[in-house]
């Protein structure tokens, strides 16, 4: 599994330096920091869960690439935003400084901007999908772009800032800012699978599961980890009061819900007998990961 993972990173890396705009193309400036942001590595993880969906339904990886890139420019262009002062204030993304430290602010907001249009552009005119299909996949990735999904998200994550932790608050923040873009991914790949409706809502239901386990991990290791291993800055969210698992649940308490929402999303995968798949293999490293 660990080789068809490196395999198929190498083929998203190329797809995405393929299609980005020239780094010397005008405005080059802007192009830099777009390539700089995407291109600096990181897990690939929604582009890899919405191949491995694709494979799931009985598609082919290949037909769901330009989707599974699109996101990957949608999750981009969200850290981008989320790096900057107004937003989290954070200085370092995989490992390196942000595209706002190395860019300036103005820069990195319309870098931002360019990689979310660019990603429904690609969306619009993914090749081997249908006219239905395309559309299909830009109402998912913008419903879970949206205001109602990550950016409503990140509206309650800024709101509960410094505010006493509160539980639903947390699962809002949780499910949008983080989990619907795991969904759409999911679901992506699945559409452009050509997959059933049962399918695709059985898709839907693992991203649910999967994107709120990964980000109960995500603050654990906020707290457990180090810089090196993160490749972002650890321990700043709590430093700045945020909304977290932990804050909300203690550190034991934040792991046995991980572990809940692991079951889930593996009861999930059993039920469509996926376990043994390509999927099931990711699913089992977003919950067991330690970066």
């Amino acid at each position: 599994m660990k080789d068809t993972f490196s395999t198929q990173r190498r083929t998203i890396d190329a797809y995405l330096d393929q299609h980005l705009p020239p780094a010397a193309a005008p405005p080059a400036r802007l192009h830099e920091a777009m390539r700089y942001s995407v291109m600096a590595g990181g897990k690939r993880l929604r582009p890899l869960l919405a191949l491995a969906a694709c494979e799931a339904v009985g598609g082919a990886a290949a037909v769901a690439l330009p989707a599974a890139c699109a996101i990957e420019l949608i999750h981009t262009y969200s850290l981008i935003h989320d790096d900057l002062p107004c937003m989290d204030d954070d200085d370092l993304r995989r490992g390196r400084p942000t595209c706002h430290k190395v860019y300036g602010e103005a820069l990195a907001l319309l870098a931002g901007d360019a990689l979310l249009t660019l990603a429904f552009s690609w969306l619009a005119s993914a090749h081997d999908c249908t006219a239905a299909q395309r559309a299909r996949l830009v109402c998912v990735a913008a419903r879970a772009a949206g205001s109602q999904g990550m950016v409503g998200g990140q509206v309650a994550d800024l709101e509960a800032t410094g505010q006493a932790p509160d539980e639903q608050r947390l699962a809002f923040v949780h499910t949008h800012k983080t989990g619907d873009l795991i969904t759409a991914s999911l679901q992506a790949g699945g559409i452009a699978g050509n997959g059933t409706d049962g399918q695709i809502a059985a898709l839907a239901a693992l991203g649910e599961q999967l994107g709120l386990a990964f980000q109960y991990v995500d603050d654990i290791l906020d707290c457990t980890a180090d810089a090196e291993t993160l490749g972002k800055t650890p321990g700043k969210d709590t430093a700045a009061g945020k909304l977290t698992a932990v804050a909300v649940y203690g550190l034991e308490g934040a792991r046995e819900r991980a572990t809940a929402h692991t079951a889930a999303a593996h009861a999930v995968l059993k039920a469509r007998n996926w376990q043994n798949t390509l999927l099931g293999a990711l699913a089992e490293y977003v919950t067991a990961r330690t970066s």
